[in-house]
């Protein structure tokens, strides 16, 4: 890696991080990409708790869709460093 580009993500992390509509550059620091999808994560999670609380679906719903969401965010079962090649 160059000046130039200081993070080169890795090949099979980069689909997953383009379904939240992140892509991130050489420049982009694996810190700040795995934030955001967990602030979007974050926020997905509240929105969906105020769904149940409104009665929009019922309790036994709740559990899957929870889980789906974890599923559709596995993303973030990586650490910030594992987002990236190693340098060398």
């Amino acid at each position: 890696m160059d000046d130039e580009s200081r993070f080169r993500y890795r090949v099979e992390v980069l689909p997953a991080l383009a379904r939240h509509g992140v892509r991130p550059t050489g420049h982009t620091p694996p810190e700040v990409v795995r934030g955001y999808v967990r602030d979007l994560y974050k926020y997905e999670i509240r929105t969906l708790r105020e769904r149940y609380m409104r009665r929009e679906f019922p309790k036994r719903e709740y559990a899957d869709r929870v889980d789906e969401l974890r599923q559709r965010y596995s993303v973030l079962a990586l650490l910030p460093h594992q987002l990236i090649e190693e340098a060398g």
